[in-house]
């Protein structure tokens, strides 16, 4: 806990590392650690056909509102199943082609809903960060809502996919009492919730030491439904080659990770996956690159004896 300028405790770390970046040892000496996160949310999220009373119209291919308040929006359904249906198979398609690991940001209903994407999940070893039980915010929920969701969100993982989650991950941001309920359930390795750096690191909740490991929304095809945001394929493969680079030189001497942040509705598009299989290719050329899935930095991180370095 840092002191304001009142003197008082305030709750933001705006220090981290700052100069003294700690050499995070990737294995293989690598000079920068890639993750690439496949966001699973299609038929997790808010839909009148679940009793919301609204459809979700964010993150998809058209700005919506134009159906009235009340009636489902059968325009924004389909878009959202273009990604269950034909997009996470095109992603699964370049990853396993090119036999590289990923992480899949899973929310528990939508892995419900698509028993055959978990069984791919499960057969290529991919690892699940959970997603949160719907593709919902945790900061609207009360606190019981929060705690039981979370609970609810790993036991249906675990029937799902086999494995129960090791770590989480809320839609946009947590609550304030995400962390420690996290903790409070156990069985966590680590959550993403933060932005806020290219190198993991531990808080204190509760008493015990915690593991974050930091996501991104710069290198993340959300940007393609943003006004403002990215328009072309081209330029979000040559944003993240610009990326890659700036860390691959950085990383000769403070070897840091990137995460890239991919949903099937969005990047699982033609032109977008073309995009996303040219960068692949591009760090592929690239000796000392690390590239993992969400669980192998955070086993690597737990798993260095950071008192003696």
């Amino acid at each position: 806990m840092m002191k304001s300028a009142t003197g008082r405790d305030y709750p933001r770390d705006l220090v981290g590392y700052a100069d003294q970046r700690p050499n995070a040892r990737w294995p293989g000496g690598a000079r920068i650690a890639v993750q690439f996160a496949i966001n699973y949310e299609e038929g997790s999220e808010y839909t009148i056909a679940d009793g919301d009373g609204r459809t979700e119209l964010g993150l998809a291919e058209a700005p919506g509102g134009r159906v009235p308040a009340g009636k489902r929006d059968l325009a924004f359904e389909t878009m959202y199943e273009f990604g269950s249906r034909v997009g996470i198979w095109r992603l699964f398609r370049i990853f396993g082609e090119r036999q590289l690991p990923v992480t899949i940001f899973g929310a528990a209903v939508a892995l419900e809903r698509n028993p055959r994407v978990c069984e791919a999940i499960a057969k290529a070893g991919y690892d699940v960060c959970c997603h949160g039980w719907r593709w919902e915010e945790q900061f609207r929920l009360s606190e019981p809502e929060e705690r039981e969701r979370i609970a609810r969100a790993v036991a249906s993982i675990q029937q799902s996919v086999g494995e129960r989650p090791l770590g989480w991950y809320c839609r946009y941001g947590p609550s304030e009492a995400t962390r420690r309920l996290l903790v409070e359930e156990g069985g966590f390795l680590y959550d993403s919730d933060a932005y806020n750096d290219e190198l993991p690191y531990f808080v204190e909740v509760s008493g015990k030491r915690h593991l974050v490991v930091p996501y991104t929304m710069d290198t993340n095809d959300m940007k393609f439904t943003l006004a403002g945001g990215i328009g072309g394929a081209a330029d979000f493969e040559l944003y993240l080659k610009a990326t890659f680079d700036q860390l691959y030189a950085e990383g000769a001497d403070t070897p840091v990770m990137m995460s890239i942040g991919l949903h099937p509705r969005i990047a699982g598009r033609p032109g977008r996956a073309r995009a996303l299989a040219g960068f692949l290719d591009y760090i592929l050329r690239h000796d000392r690159v690390w590239v993992c899935r969400r669980i192998d930095i955070a086993r690597h991180w737990l798993g260095q004896d950071w008192e003696k370095r």
